[in-house]
């Protein structure tokens, strides 16, 4: 009789260890190409953003792409980088054992640390990386107070 007064999570303790654990078995039984639940992963360029005194700098790793193939923009206090990196295409006659470079289009939206001063963001392609400058507006550097004793 006390059995059925038990909840059933406190019969069952395994099914909440089994949802959490799905995924990393997935990628385990499939590889890491497939992710979890056995769908491909999109095209999503890696991102460093670092802030200095002076100002934010993005770098975004693109290779394979061109500078006109990418879109720069600065909308509401977010740099908004856009593009789409192109599929190779598929040749006749060959066997592809094993494909993990990823095409496709992207947008990555990144919050901006600092107010920063549009008209001088200076954006740079070279090598498959694109850099990214923004200068920070001269109310958002930091300013040194001097501490008197």
């Amino acid at each position: 009789m006390t059995r059925t007064l038990t909840p059933w999570f406190a019969r069952v303790p395994r099914l909440f260890e089994f949802e959490t654990e799905l995924p990393r078995w997935m990628t385990e039984v499939f590889g890491p190409e497939l992710g979890a639940m056995g769908r491909e992963e999109r095209f999503l360029p890696p991102v460093n953003v670092v802030e200095t005194d002076k100002a934010v700098e993005v770098t975004v790793e693109l290779p394979g792409m061109k500078p006109e193939e990418v879109k720069v923009e600065i909308k509401d206090q977010h740099l908004l980088i856009t593009g789409e990196k192109k599929e190779e295409k598929e040749e006749k006659g060959k066997t592809f054992h094993r494909i993990e470079r990823r095409a496709g289009m992207f947008r990555r939206m990144l919050p901006l640390p600092a107010e920063v001063m549009e008209e001088k963001v200076e954006a740079r392609f070279a090598e498959g990386v694109l850099k990214v400058t923004l200068p920070k507006a001269e109310n958002a550097a930091p300013r040194q107070i001097e501490v008197k004793g």
